[in-house]
């Protein structure tokens, strides 16, 4: 075989024994030594079959982990909406697109402490001062079988920090909102931001990603019923190769047939 296409035929093993489920999503791949030693190629050989499988989105090269399987760790289509729902077990609300289908864990423990939010942003958002000390909600959540889907960290106004479960572990997801609301919050409303941006080294060290792979924020922000004062943002970062959003376009009435008086050929256009 000649030379120049020795690795793109390596390239296409590899990538036959990936789509066999020879390797999980997030498995780790062999080293590029075993590969030339099984393929009988030397090491750039591999390299360059690596990079062709990185480049179509099978794997990625992730500092300190080594070749990481990304194929086929894309979550179900599911529009997004705008429907904020009471969990059907416990209490605590479920935000979109979230499925109760799926059991979900921590990947790291959760925690929540209080520490100096500097990211100006957010502080906005949360109307406090950059750098003042705010109760943060730090987690690394997903399905269970699968690698980390994101990393969502909520940050609580200092006005509320101490409504008793806030920096708790509660039973169930969005249950120390539902604290916040019985404290006379209610009703809690929300709006969303949404953007696409590089990780930092430490989200794509939590999410098992490398550096160069863009992720989704949603940044979520939580007013007050009762104030109309925001009472938590909660930023959430998930990697872009994990997650599609679809939104399902409504006509305004100005957008109705624009001719209900006349009729139309269809057949002259």
């Amino acid at each position: 075989m000649a030379v120049h296409s020795r690795y793109l035929d390596i390239a296409a093993k590899i990538r036959d024994r990936i789509e066999a489920n020879e390797w999980e999503p997030g498995a780790k791949l062999p080293r590029l030594d075993d590969f030339a030693a099984e393929y009988g190629a030397n090491r750039d050989t591999v390299g360059r079959a690596i990079a062709v499988l990185e480049a179509e989105g099978y794997v990625w090269a992730v500092q300190g982990r080594g070749i990481i399987v990304r194929y086929g760790t894309i979550r179900p289509r599911r529009p997004r909406g705008n429907l904020v729902k009471r969990n059907v077990t416990g209490t605590g609300y479920s935000f979109p697109s979230a499925s109760s289908q799926e059991v979900w864990k921590h990947h790291i423990p959760p925690v929540a402490s209080v520490e100096p939010l500097t990211d100006p942003r957010i502080a906005k958002l949360l109307k406090v001062e950059p750098g003042a000390q705010v109760l943060r909600r730090f987690r690394v959540t997903g399905p269970e079988s699968e690698v980390p889907f994101q990393i969502n960290i909520s940050w609580i106004h200092p006005r509320v920090a101490d409504v008793p479960g806030v920096a708790s572990q509660a039973p169930g997801p969005g249950d120390w909102l539902y604290r916040l609301e019985m404290a006379g919050h209610w009703p809690i409303t929300w709006m969303e931001i949404h953007r696409a941006r590089m990780p930092s080294k430490q989200e794509a060290a939590l999410l098992e990603i490398p550096t160069n792979l863009p992720v989704l924020e949603i940044v979520r922000v939580g007013t007050s019923g009762g104030d109309d004062e925001p009472v938590e943002v909660t930023e959430y970062v998930v990697a872009s190769d994990r997650v599609e959003t679809i939104h399902v376009l409504h006509r305004d009435e100005s957008a109705q047939e624009p001719w209900p008086d006349e009729s139309i050929d269809v057949a002259e256009g």
